[in-house]
């Protein structure tokens, strides 16, 4: 990785007239916008299908990817759909925002329709997309299929048999539901599709992705029903143990995300195989991969389940260097960033310095005036990454206007913020001239949104993963701007 610099921009967030950014006018225009900025990087989120509470790090699939990315003028120009059809639906009414609710009332519906005039028409081509990806598509597939039969039910709610993955039991379903299995195929069809077509227009601008890897999947997922036994799990297949964060500085009760645990010995006995093919799947979808709470890998908060915080719980030591060893010697030409960040200790320090990987650096984090911050940019390596905020933070100007004021006034001090160049430019400045290989800004960073523009605030189940950029706000006159920058450091 040369030095360079990036932009962190959801697909989700992208503008459209269809309630959520998709794959297609407006994502080649952003790539546009990056390339004219001159930056190397575009950052998304994960892109899998969401669940309740819409969170693209809780998805149904490791490997599916989100029906709502799918550009629907592309169907209609594939004669799949009829803009009639398109435009008699409705999207929500505020292009700020995502109305998940329409969406999901919406899009389904048309996808049906599509699926019904291409399923025989495409069919070869389905057919070489299934032979592609026999590993996880069928189970995924039938896994859509029986959520939908069973109105949306986890799958921990299902009858006994088709539960506990029975082989009877899901050739039995597969028939039974074959119409809506053919459904979900068609619909990961048409991702690929659009999403390869999409990737190679980037990657022909010379700009590469960055996708981010959820250390966990989760509980109501084609992976953990498939594959049970790479999970802590009682013979009924409940978890014994959730995943979490403990209690700290920003919420007594810790975090309790809920996930399923590994079970790491049963799947080092298999030569750690399910994350060399997770991995992998992610390998078709970017070109460079973030693990997500890498620290995961050194040690785990593991709650028993059942517990209603995360309190309980406690540290078990996780596989470290024996499953990241595997990951970064099979994937040798794949780049990776360990997001380091969260409770940190010498062992995770020696993990990341063992893996040779880039950790994170988050200038958010770095002005605690009471005690020294390895955030602050004199202390980078190059060897990392600096981010102004993740989407786990606020935007640049609402910590600005909501930050501890003692921070703020050790950041204006330490940076020689003025009012001439803005609060939002000189924090980015202060990125961009770091020794960090790599430097990434939150979008709403460099168009200087405040209050009611973030992504997601961690703790909190509503409200989360809406902020969408307006059309016209990725505009030459910002790349120019951008692009000055960059190449005044260097990137």
């Amino acid at each position: 990785m040369e030095r360079s610099s990036g932009i962190l921009m959801p697909v989700s967030s992208l503008p459209s007239p269809y309630g959520i950014g998709t794959f297609g006018k407006a994502a080649y225009e952003f790539a546009d916008f990056l390339k004219a900025a001159k930056q190397k990087y575009w950052q998304l989120l994960p892109l899998g299908p969401t669940s309740y509470g819409d969170s693209p790090y809780q998805s149904f699939s490791t490997y599916a990817g989100n029906p709502y990315f799918i550009d629907l003028d592309e169907l209609i120009r594939d004669k799949l759909l009829t803009k009639k059809e398109v435009e008699s639906c409705k999207w929500g009414g505020n292009p700020r925002y995502v109305d998940y609710g329409k969406v999901y009332e919406s899009r389904y519906p048309l996808l049906e329709k599509a699926k019904e005039r291409g399923w025989e028409r495409d069919r070869k081509e389905v057919a070489a997309f299934e032979r592609e990806n026999e590993g996880w598509l069928p189970d995924y597939a039938l896994f859509m299929a029986l959520k939908r039969h069973f109105k949306m039910q986890a799958w921990l709610e299902w009858p006994e048999e088709i539960r506990l993955h029975k082989s009877e039991a899901v050739k039995r379903w597969r028939e039974q539901l074959k119409p809506d299995v053919e459904l979900f195929v068609y619909i990961q069809y048409l991702f690929y599709k659009q999403w390869s077509a999409l990737k190679k227009y980037i990657n022909g601008l010379g700009i590469h992705i960055i996708g981010d890897l959820p250390i966990y999947v989760a509980m109501d997922s084609a992976d953990v029903w498939a594959e049970p036994e790479m999970f802590r799990l009682d013979e009924h297949r409940v978890p014994t143990e959730v995943s979490g964060v403990p209690p700290d500085y920003f919420s007594e009760d810790g975090q309790l995300w809920g996930n399923p645990i590994y079970d790491y010995d049963a799947m080092e006995r298999q030569g750690f195989g399910w994350w060399i093919r997770r991995v992998g799947g992610a390998a078709r979808l970017y070109d460079v991969i973030r693990i997500d709470h890498f620290r995961g890998f050194e040690s785990f908060w593991a709650v028993p389940y059942g517990e209603k915080t995360a309190k309980k719980g406690k540290w078990v030591k996780g596989p470290g260097m024996k499953l990241v060893g595997v990951l970064t010697g099979w994937f040798h030409d794949l780049e990776f960033i360990a997001e380091d960040l969260g409770y940190a200790t010498p062992e995770v320090a020696q993990l990341l310095k063992d893996s040779k990987l880039p950790g994170m650096k988050v200038l958010e984090f770095a002005f605690n005036p009471h005690e020294p911050s390895d955030y602050l940019p004199h202390c980078y390596t190059e060897n990392c990454v600096c981010y102004t905020g993740t989407h786990d933070n606020a935007p640049l100007a609402e910590w600005q206007e909501e930050g501890d004021p003692k921070e703020l006034a050790h950041a204006k001090q330490y940076l020689g913020l003025n009012d001439e160049e803005g609060f939002n430019y000189g924090m980015i400045r202060g990125g961009m001239g770091s020794v960090a290989k790599l430097f990434v800004a939150q979008m709403q960073d460099y168009l200087e949104l405040g209050k009611y523009n973030r992504m997601n605030t961690p703790g909190t189940a509503v409200g989360n993963w809406e902020w969408r950029m307006c059309k016209g706000e990725d505009s030459e006159e910002l790349a120019e701007k951008i692009a000055e920058l960059t190449k005044r450091y260097g990137r």
